[in-house]
């Protein structure tokens, strides 16, 4: 057991769960220490049981701040704990699925959005959900630190000049014409009571459970919140903890310690392939997360665009996805959002061509550059594929040193990741000019220098149109350019591969698994 259990005291302090004696006794689910399910659940499903799962943590550091949780941990809790207005499904009016907003309105010039709340949504402290609470929350990123992505809303609303209409309606303008803003509004907008400032275990929230014991660096034991908006909620109970190393995960879930077993990746994915108890699952485009390389250009000699260039001709992306992935990934073209509207996927697909490489670093007179390339354990193949990546460059003549974080540290000092020589990072699943406009403005840090007005302004032009064909060609014309002089090398992309034990369903698996549906038999 060891890592794959919470602490006695976590354990003591989680009494009223009824997880003690099925943590302390690994037990399986329908044990007496795991109570039994019941099958008279709707849907086919059975009600009732505790599902315990596994994911990487942020280790001794991990905290329950929304804004900082860089972590797979970190993403399902937040998810499992705290309402949204909504979450992108590409199947849906706008390409999301509504959560506690019950309508997103664009104004017919696209200057601003009017969000409709449900009525009655209700926090685990008994409070209802306000515009008040909706506007705090979109506000909160942009008013504390915050990782980049969750500050997209205030970088393309003028959250100050929002209007609360009433007690369920508030009016956003828009910075400029957007023809997505719902999708912007639905990507991670967690949604906490007005005035919260900081997040404990008793911190009020709407998802469909609340935290009942936390303990940094080994686990969250959370229960149903009955009152939750969306209904339907299964299990009594959900255990999210945190197994740092994918073999112990794996473990885990083969002796039957947990039930769900989060980003195992590919390798120890084939190792279960045949086992009738277990059922690996990944995730498909859209939902792929990309694995990005960033040059700084603010160093030489990554100001040269044919260093760029030369960069990704370097890289034999087959072979990763063939090798080191097992088949189980896309190659990418070093752009984001794959299998999203508006992907220029007519572009040519990036070449491995080493000896083309090599040609360009001598005219850029590179020939045997130094470079630092700073990787971490953040998810699954991060590690694997950036050693790959130094390897390819060596062969062009490139010298590599390979700076490789402990898990948990490539992202807790964002002034020195974004003044990172080379760096390796990953995109969870997003949509493509969102993405870019809450990433890739100019002047932004996670740009890493790479400066091009003239490209953001392509971006702005297709995301003011509500006319798709027009959108769709600037989209273009933007992406010819990234994928060019762009600083970003994207090699792969990752799906989401995990592990359940054959008597876990209804788990949705997206960017992040979804276990508000989930059930045990």
């Amino acid at each position: 057991m060891n890592d794959a259990m919470l602490s006695r005291r976590g354990l003591l302090l989680a009494g009223g769960l009824g997880l003690a004696a099925g943590l302390t006794a690994c037990a399986s689910p329908g044990s007496p220490s795991s109570p039994a399910p019941s099958p008279t659940a709707a849907g086919g499903g059975s009600a009732g049981g505790t599902l315990r799962a596994a994911f990487v943590g942020a280790g001794a550091q991990e905290s329950l701040n929304i804004l900082l949780g860089p972590t797979a941990l970190d993403s399902v809790r937040m998810r499992a704990v705290h309402g949204q207005l909504g979450a992108i499904d590409p199947s849906g009016q706008d390409g999301v699925r509504l959560g506690v907003a019950e309508q997103i309105t664009a104004a017919d010039d696209l200057s601003s959005y009017t969000i409709t709340l449900r009525s009655g949504v209700r926090f685990t402290d008994g409070s209802v959900l306000t515009a008040a609470d909706v506007l705090h929350s979109l506000q909160l990123p942009m008013v504390l630190p915050a990782l980049p992505y969750l500050q997209t809303v205030g970088q393309n609303f003028d959250l100050d000049s929002a209007r609360v209409l009433d007690d369920l309606t508030i009016e956003l303008p828009t910075l400029q014409p957007i023809a997505d803003g719902a999708l912007l509004l639905c990507q991670n907008s967690f949604i906490v009571p007005e005035g919260t400032e900081e997040f404990t275990p008793a911190s009020p929230s709407c998802g469909p459970f609340q935290i009942a014991e936390f303990v940094p660096g080994e686990g969250t034991a959370l229960t149903r919140f009955d009152d939750y908006y969306g209904g339907g909620t299964l299990l009594d109970g959900l255990e999210l903890r945190a197994i740092p190393g994918t073999d112990a995960r794996v473990a885990a879930l083969q002796a039957g310690d947990i039930d769900f077993a989060g980003d195992i990746g590919p390798v120890r994915a084939q190792t279960l392939d045949g086992n009738d108890d277990v059922v690996v699952e990944s995730t498909e485009a859209p939902y792929l997360t990309a694995l990005n390389f960033s040059m700084n250009v603010n160093h030489e000699p990554f100001d040269d665009a044919d260093v760029r260039r030369a960069f990704k001709l370097a890289i034999d992306r087959q072979a990763i996805v063939d090798t080191v992935l097992y088949g189980r990934g896309e190659v990418g073209n070093d752009l984001p959002a794959k299998g999203f509207p508006d992907y220029a996927a007519d572009l040519p697909q990036r070449e491995y061509d080493p000896e083309a490489a090599r040609d360009l670093l001598r005219q850029a007179g590179a020939e045997g550059m130094k470079v630092t390339l700073t990787t971490g354990s953040e998810i699954e193949g991060m590690n694997e594929v950036s050693t790959v990546v130094a390897q390819h460059l060596a062969e062009i003549g490139v010298e590599v040193e390979l700076d490789s974080l402990p898990q948990g540290q490539l992202y807790s000092d964002m002034e020195a990741y974004f003044s990172s020589d080379f760096v390796v990072g990953y995109t969870p699943a997003t949509p493509l000019l969102s993405g870019y406009t809450s990433t890739r403005v100019a002047g932004a840090p996670s740009t890493f220098g790479f400066d091009r007005p003239d490209i953001d302004e392509l971006v702005f032009a297709a995301r003011s149109t509500a006319d798709g064909e027009e959108r769709a060609a600037k989209a273009r014309e933007a992406q010819q350019l990234i994928w060019d002089e762009g600083n970003g090398i994207t090699p792969v992309f990752l799906p989401s591969v995990s592990a359940r034990a054959a008597s876990v369903s209804g788990v949705e698996l997206q960017s992040w698994p979804n276990f508000s549906e989930a059930s045990l038999s």
